[in-house]
């Protein structure tokens, strides 16, 4: 699978796909990935990281999309799309222009499970707690946002519960400080994501897979946070709720983090210990730090995953699946694109 990857190249500020997200997502299709997932795709304007994010929150936005998904099919390839709000870690700059809070002029209010913005080291984004009645309409947005991307064209639909985004924020005991229903303990701190779920499993066709990422661990062990045993836990509630894969991933939620190490596959273990310990039968999907043919085939080959998310060495190589089916000695079971077969 190409993982997620935010490109930042909407034009404007009205979220619609360009001929950048057109080449970035069907390249990779051509280059013989078998799922190619779509960036975080804000499903309400206030959920983007910066304005120049992916959306999904209009018919505009699916009019703008099918025609990628329709040559990633073409091409051989599974369209996916990531459904994401970022929360208090919104309204900010792009990457390379510092990703750095906006402006009164340019930015705009994030919303959280709690008050607290993001901790940056000069000024903050003003940010405000949800309401129920915010909840119930977030709630919505990400129902109808999975219609809209089932109406697009995609084929499986992955809910953003990672990386200090909003959903992961309201899991987090370090950024929700609520006490009503949808904060302190483990079940009022996991029932937003639930209750997303269940409202984008009702309207996504039963036969079409539901992933949803998590942020494994939040990195912080020297405070009460998100840990592997939670997200266990949560897999198993995910499993009942008709989810079909955990895309495990790691941090994010506050910048203290405490990461152990970057190296070849470095969350693996944290996919290796959702799949070995959860009481569902819940597929599993490792990402990070997967860069060669020889890890991803191992992954998968060993049962350590069910799935290999690749992101960086998709975007340093977009026929990187094809090239691994070289490599592996595989090239009968992938399709090449005749073209480029003389290549092969």
């Amino acid at each position: 699978m190409v993982s997620p990857m935010c490109q930042y190249s909407c034009e404007g500020r009205d979220g619609l796909a360009t001929d950048w997200h057109h080449t970035h997502l069907a390249s990779r299709a051509v280059g013989g990935a078998g799922l190619v997932m779509s960036e975080a795709t804000a499903v309400e304007a206030r959920g983007r990281i910066t304005p120049h994010d992916l959306g999904i929150w209009s018919d505009d936005h699916v009019d703008a999309l099918a025609d990628i998904t329709a040559s990633i099919r073409d091409h051989g390839s599974v369209p996916g799309i990531q459904l994401a709000h970022a929360g208090r870690k919104a309204s900010k700059t792009r990457p390379w222009e510092g990703s750095d809070p906006l402006t009164d002029d340019d930015g705009w209010e994030t919303v959280a499970p709690s008050d607290d913005p993001w901790p940056y080291e000069s000024e903050t984004v003003p940010t405000r707690a949800m309401t129920t009645d915010d909840i119930d309409d977030l709630i919505e947005s990400f129902r109808a946002a999975a219609e809209r991307a089932h109406e697009a064209g995609f084929r499986v639909a992955e809910i953003h519960a990672a990386h200090g985004y909003l959903i992961h924020e309201f899991l987090s005991p370090i950024t929700n400080q609520r006490d009503d229903e949808y904060g302190g303990g483990f079940r009022d701190r996991t029932r937003l994501l639930r209750e997303i779920t269940t409202a984008v499993r009702e309207v996504w066709p039963a036969d079409d897979p539901v992933f949803v990422r998590i942020s494994a661990t939040d990195w912080l062990p020297d405070r009460e946070s998100w840990d592997v045993g939670n997200s266990i836990r949560l897999a198993d509630d995910l499993a009942e709720l008709g989810v079909d894969l955990i895309d495990v991933s790691a941090g994010g939620i506050h910048p203290d983090q405490q990461i152990p190490s970057t190296g070849p596959g470095y969350q693996e273990r944290y996919a290796r210990r959702i799949k070995q310990e959860s009481e569902s039968d819940i597929a599993v999907g490792a990402v990070g730090g997967i860069t060669t043919p020889e890890q991803a085939d191992a992954l998968v080959r060993n049962g350590r995953g069910d799935l290999a998310i690749v992101g960086r060495e998709h975007l340093r190589d977009p026929y990187f699946a094809l090239h691994a089916a070289q490599e592996l000695d595989r090239l009968d079971d992938v399709e090449i694109p005749p073209q480029y077969y003389r290549a092969f």
